[in-house]
């Protein structure tokens, strides 16, 4: 049985999903607005919230963490320095998936996902 089962693989093994969320996420600190696959957004928006939470603190050692999931020092500086304090007062909830309907080429569903 597969109850609570909440891991979405995307059909990729661990390291190379742990590199596309890491992409994903750092893309979207640095644009706040990505276009991607409906799953992808999916997928990517509790990864995002949960940084977002931890920006929040603004410590060192949420800076540290953070700093273990993005690649560069731009992304940490812009999610500890700009979002943290701009969702200082909001409880959760600070992105928003749209639909933007079906791919041409493969029919894959795909979103926009950006900050709130």
């Amino acid at each position: 049985m597969r109850h609570q089962s909440k891991k979405v693989t995307l059909g990729r093994k661990t390291a190379p999903r742990r590199a596309l969320f890491a992409n994903l996420v750092e893309s979207l600190v640095l644009y706040e607005k990505i276009t991607t696959t409906l799953a992808k957004a999916k997928a990517l928006r509790p990864k995002v919230e949960k940084l977002i939470t931890k920006a929040k603190l603004n410590t060192l050692a949420a800076r540290r963490d953070i700093a273990k999931v993005l690649y560069t020092k731009n992304a940490t500086k812009k999610l500890m320095e700009v979002l943290g304090p701009r969702y200082a007062e909001r409880k959760g909830g600070y992105t928003r998936i749209i639909k933007l309907g079906v791919r041409k080429g493969d029919g894959g569903e795909e979103a926009v996902i950006e900050l709130v």
